[in-house]
């Protein structure tokens, strides 16, 4: 480290590996855009680590999911810039065989993590599931292996999810937008 480097301002964000963080950020990683005084460190991390970490205000910037924003609200603001969500699109429960959501009851279901708005959603949704705690890039496999009964899929598996054998039990940005007219 310099000396110039020693009396910077050390600026730790984090964020998510997945496509739309990465884009976010994308010029303050690359360097096309420098922030005068400040030494800008990525911190890669899932949205439940991220969560976790928010609740105990680690880093001066991070992802968070809106169901954790009420907690960590007092230590962060939302920034202008945005979040990362879409009308009629959200996360999908996927399962090995066809199911409806009501079929879920009682059942075990993979989640990305208990403070991720997609967990948030299922609870709404259908509230009598047995929640099973995976890193979000795991969920697809830990389905298919029959380890758990369905996953609640979030970043690309919603879009590579066609690729695989499982079927698509519900998809939440239809049925939020079905729900509240959007």
């Amino acid at each position: 480290m310099t000396a110039d480097a020693a009396t910077q301002r050390l600026i730790r964000i984090g964020h998510s590996p997945d496509p739309d963080d990465a884009f976010m950020f994308y010029a303050l990683s690359t360097g096309r855009v420098v922030v005068p005084g400040c030494v800008i460190e990525h911190r890669l991390e899932d949205i439940e680590s991220l969560n976790r970490r928010a609740l105990n205000g680690e880093y001066e910037m991070t992802a968070f999911s809106a169901h954790a924003y009420p907690e960590v609200a007092h230590r962060y603001q939302v920034m202008r810039t945005g979040a990362s969500m879409g009308r009629g699109y959200g996360p999908i429960i996927l399962a090995r065989h066809p199911m409806a959501l009501a079929d879920l009851a009682g059942l075990r279901v993979a989640i990305p993590g208990v403070k991720t708005t997609a967990w948030l959603l299922l609870q709404l949704f259908a509230p009598n599931v047995v929640p099973v705690v995976v890193p979000f890039d795991q969920i697809m496999g830990e389905v298919e292996a029959g380890r758990v009964d369905a996953g609640l899929v979030i970043h690309e598996g919603q879009l590579t999810w066609t690729a695989s054998d499982l079927h698509k039990v519900a998809d939440f940005g239809l049925i939020w937008h079905e729900a509240t007219g959007g």
